[in-house]
């Protein structure tokens, strides 16, 4: 039984539709088989999670060759055979790692190979100056714009390809950058973001709210929710949530948070897929009401 206190402090989600951002011990930093996640989302009463386990291109990468398509995708299928009956939809999915230089082999991986759903997420790649090791001193004295450049770059021109579902926690730029520049300082430069973001507006690609951010010193979504206003000032219509959970402990963490950030900013349904057909498998999922308020007209989704 979980105690008063014990409460207070538990942030993961419950009763939410949707968690579509899970990694299972099928990516090299995770170590959740992918029924303890099943069994937590019926325990928290989300009724859909999907899978999104990392697809790495460079062979440098960790997730490079970890676990085949063919592996992933039957380990997967068979957890949603088992679970449908209970209550939990399980869907396929892959957070696929971008970048310019290996674009040509994302693309040719996915003409050969089927998700439910996809995420396109830029990570520190082991040429970029974000790598741990070298980030603090190559970003000292920069300016801003100059020490984002790298990353926004590749985040456009991921937004651009109209290869995903969505682009995975687009500001995350200021975690690598931590101690160099403050986070409001980061995500408060909308104008830096702005490429990107119509980028996203005009490929129709979904803009991620991720809630690994209140797990990490900022303490906010990635992205910030000055990058959620303009993006909807924009003309962005589409929006997906997830906890990018890499253990059990994270599993829905702030999920709640998340979903309020999108409600707030005037959102009141999540783009999804569920299936390989990138406009037949499209839906809309519906934002609890109790996230909603009145912020003006809604923007409407079009599964087109």
């Amino acid at each position: 039984m979980i105690g008063r206190a014990d409460a207070a402090m538990d942030r993961r989600g419950r009763d939410l539709p949707l968690d579509s951002h899970l990694h299972t011990d099928q990516s090299p930093d995770a170590n959740v088989p992918v029924d303890v996640y099943a069994a937590l989302a019926l325990e928290r009463g989300i009724t859909e999670i999907a899978i999104t386990d990392h697809v790495d291109f460079d062979a440098r990468d960790p997730a490079y060759d970890y676990v085949s398509f063919e592996e992933r995708e039957r380990t997967v299928r068979d957890a949603a055979e088992r679970w449908a009956p209970r209550g939990v939809q399980i869907r396929f999915g892959a957070e696929l790692t971008y970048n310019r230089s290996w674009e040509d082999e994302l693309r040719a991986h996915l003409r050969r190979h089927r998700y439910d759903f996809t995420i396109g997420s830029v990570h520190d790649w082991p040429d970029s100056p974000y790598v741990p090791r070298r980030v603090r001193t190559w970003a000292t004295g920069r300016p801003l714009a100059e020490a984002l450049d790298p990353y926004l770059t590749e985040i456009a021109a991921a937004a651009g390809t109209g290869l995903f579902d969505t682009i995975g926690h687009l500001d995350v730029v200021r975690r690598y950058l931590h101690g160099s520049f403050a986070a409001p300082e980061i995500f408060g430069a909308v104008e830096l973001f702005e490429p990107a973001l119509r980028a996203l507006v005009d490929s129709g690609t979904a803009l991620e709210v991720n809630s690994s951010g209140y797990r990490h010193r900022a303490g906010e979504p990635y992205p910030g929710q000055p990058l959620l206003a303009r993006y909807r000032e924009l003309g962005g219509v589409r929006v997906t949530a997830g906890s990018d959970s890499h253990a059990t402990s994270q599993f829905g963490w702030a999920l709640e948070d998340g979903y309020r950030a999108l409600a707030d900013a005037g959102f009141t349904t999540l783009a999804f897929r569920r299936g390989p057909d990138s406009v037949t498998d499209r839906v809309a999922v519906e934002v609890p009401a109790r996230f909603r308020r009145q912020v003006g007209p809604s923007p409407s989704v079009s599964l087109a």
